[in-house]
């Protein structure tokens, strides 16, 4: 199965998650171009060569209107700014807690913002809902949009946690904001993209020491942090500072299923993605993809008398090719209600999930809802259906599948990249490009879909 695995030995960033995630591909600037065609208001992405310890990797350089975050924050410290100095130097999170109330109108997200001076500087505060719209005017993939709120979702909370107040009053500064935003987009939009079927992390180095916000000196690892890595290993060395932002953090909560030592693989792409400070040891996240031959979650304990998928293996299939088909009938749920629980149970890591309309008991139509899964995700699915929709009984089977390889790769045209999926195996070779890429470029440009599959055919063949 396909594995990432994300060293966090040096801690983890938002930005230092983007680099290595790019840098693991050879198309890493293609990727940087596709980044800033997602038009994130007055972001800007740029990537750099670095080296720490006589390591080669990438940093990712995130500028709002022209300035770095860091260098913008530093000239202006008043006493509503929450401000960490990171020793990545990656100031991702400036959240402010106002104890007086403020009117928002959620018709837009312009109307969540507010304005005040500071030594001749007018700064932007942007709350919760805010960040949503931003994120929902980007127009990005379905998958990569519910990552992003999630993400964006759990520093909210945890901010929300550490000052006591509720999330709608929680404001962000627009400079730190549109920084994170643009962190967390890019980890979501190229995680997304490689589509891993497990990722695996290191536990955490945090850091030491101390860090300082406009209340005060607080102990590493910050509050918000803290919070948020509850529940996940942490450590700590001599190495002085916070090497694991709110940022960081959230991204590896939300998309790492387990938290060990690197599995038993075959490494295939390796990247480094540098932060800026120098240390006794690289400052880096490294992420290495390749193939695990089993899949670690079987390794748990099984429960008593549950079926292990593993005994019913034919010898001509492997692990991989076992998958669970879980099943319920309903009767009683709209259509609406459906494609809810349809959306969650694809959250919930299913492979496929459809519909079959059906007759039922007392002459009545029903819905089949068949849920396709790995025995890793069974136990979260079957709950799952039982949460979100009317069944009584959930029935599994055990069945095999049979899967043309997958990879990707990008094609550069004038209007933005376009990726192309290919599809080998079985005496069969196919390729297309990606809807939502064609999607996105008909949209931005006014054209209908043909017009845009016939310049990335005309480019492709250009290359």
């Amino acid at each position: 199965m396909k594995t990432l695995y994300i060293d966090c030995s040096m801690g983890a960033a938002g930005d230092m998650l983007t680099a290595a995630l790019l840098d693991l591909s050879p198309l890493k600037a293609a990727y940087v171009s596709r980044l800033n065609a997602l038009r994130i208001p007055k972001v800007n992405y740029s990537l750099e060569k670095a080296e720490k310890c006589g390591i080669t990797g990438s940093h990712m350089t995130v500028t709002v209107d022209g300035t770095e975050e860091d260098e913008h924050m530093h000239d202006h410290d008043h006493e509503h700014e929450h401000e960490h100095h990171h020793d990545h130097d990656h100031d991702h999170e400036h959240e402010h807690h106002h104890d007086h109330d403020h009117d928002h109108d959620h018709d837009h997200h312009h109307d969540h913002d507010h304005e005040h001076s500071h030594g001749g500087h007018t700064h932007t505060h942007t709350g919760m809902h805010a960040i949503e719209h931003i994120v929902w005017d980007l127009h990005l993939p379905e998958k990569v949009e519910k990552d992003v709120l999630a993400v964006y979702k759990i520093i909210a909370e945890a901010e929300s946690q550490v000052h006591g107040a509720p999330i709608s009053q929680i404001h962000f500064h627009e400079v730190g904001t549109m920084d994170a935003v643009a962190d967390v987009v890019a980890v979501c939009y190229l995680i997304n993209n490689l589509k891993p079927d497990q990722i695996v992390a290191s536990p955490i180095h945090v850091g030491s020491g101390t860090v300082r916000c406009a209340h005060g000196v607080l102990p590493v690892p910050a509050p918000a942090t803290a919070l948020i890595l509850k529940d996940i290993p942490i450590y700590s060395t001599d190495i002085m500072g916070e090497l694991c932002t709110p940022t960081g953090a959230a991204l590896l909560k939300h998309f790492v299923d387990r938290f060990d030592v690197m599995p038993p693989m075959t490494v295939s792409a390796i990247g480094y993605g540098m932060g800026k400070k120098d240390f006794p040891r690289a400052n880096c996240v490294r992420i290495l993809v390749g193939e695990t031959m089993d899949k670690p979650a079987e390794q748990k304990a099984p429960v008593q008398d549950e079926p292990q998928v593993r005994n019913y293996i034919p010898k001509d299939k492997t692990p991989e090719d076992v998958v669970l088909e879980l099943s319920c009938n309903v009767d009683d749920m709209t259509a609406e209600e459906i494609g809810f629980a349809m959306d969650r149970l694809f959250e919930g890591g299913a492979f496929e999930v459809y519909t079959v309309a059906i007759g039922m008991k007392k002459n009545r139509p029903g819905t089949l809802i068949r849920v396709i899964c790995s025995e890793s995700k069974k136990q979260e699915l079957v709950r799952l259906m039982f949460k979100y929709t009317t069944t009584i009984g959930v029935r599994e089977a055990v069945t095999y599948r049979n899967v043309l390889t997958r990879e990707f790769e990008t094609v550069a045209t004038p209007y933005g990249p376009v990726r192309i999926k290919k599809v080998a195996g079985y005496d069969t070779e196919r390729a297309k490009f990606e809807f939502d890429d064609l999607s996105r470029i008909a949209q931005q440009q006014g054209w209908n879909l043909s017009k845009v599959r016939r310049i990335a055919e005309e480019s492709l063949k250009e290359q």
